[in-house]
């Protein structure tokens, strides 16, 4: 009995072990994983940072949410101070079904092909929606996609692993690594 405790109190505290990275790489990754997902899609537009009205326009915005250590025995969750996950989310409207069916199809295939761990797909039945979640490393790196056919409209987003801010200090507020601002967004660069 004494082993089994000591072992989830050991992966409890294990799960506050993240590494000391900075909001800046974070985001960094975060915004890589969205432009290789947009390159495959193949979109051309530019969506500028920011978003005016949720689920009609534009948005291109970098976001941070609390960690937690899942508590002792993970039994409870508590904030872990000074972590952060990072995620960045767009979205672009007037996308027709010529450009998403076959756009989320090929990034299917080419995300199943990189490793990820595709836990739901579904192809829009009788004009619904068009989902695609994906993840790797026990889900601690995900990215979704969904298109709604009715509005023509397409979000796309990456989050990455939890890190802890090298800058962050006690008594600072909310999750840390916040405050962040995209650079505008949009089709790779070929050179």
């Amino acid at each position: 009995m004494l082993l089994v405790v000591g072992t989830l109190a050991w992966g409890s505290w294990a799960s506050t072990d993240f590494p000391r990275v900075a909001p800046e790489e974070m985001a960094d990754r975060a915004l890589q994983r969205s432009q290789e997902a947009y390159t495959v899609m193949g979109f051309e537009r530019t969506i500028e940072p920011g978003f005016k009205n949720t689920g009609v326009s534009t948005q291109n915005t970098l976001g941070t949410s609390f960690c937690y250590d899942n508590g002792l025995l993970g039994l409870e969750d508590n904030i872990v101070d000074g972590a952060y996950s990072m995620r960045h989310t767009w979205a672009l409207d007037h996308v027709p079904a010529s450009q998403a069916v076959p756009g989320l199809r090929r990034l299917h295939r080419f995300l199943r092909d990189e490793g990820w761990s595709v836990t739901s797909y579904r192809e829009g039945e009788r004009g619904g929606s068009w989902d695609l979640f994906v993840q790797r490393d026990d889900g601690d790196e995900r990215m979704s996609f969904t298109w709604y056919p009715d509005r023509e409209y397409f979000t796309g987003g990456a989050t990455v692993p939890c890190a802890h801010d090298p800058q962050w200090k006690d008594g600072d507020a909310g999750p840390a690594g916040g405050d962040r601002r995209p650079p505008a967004f949009g089709p790779a660069r070929r050179g």
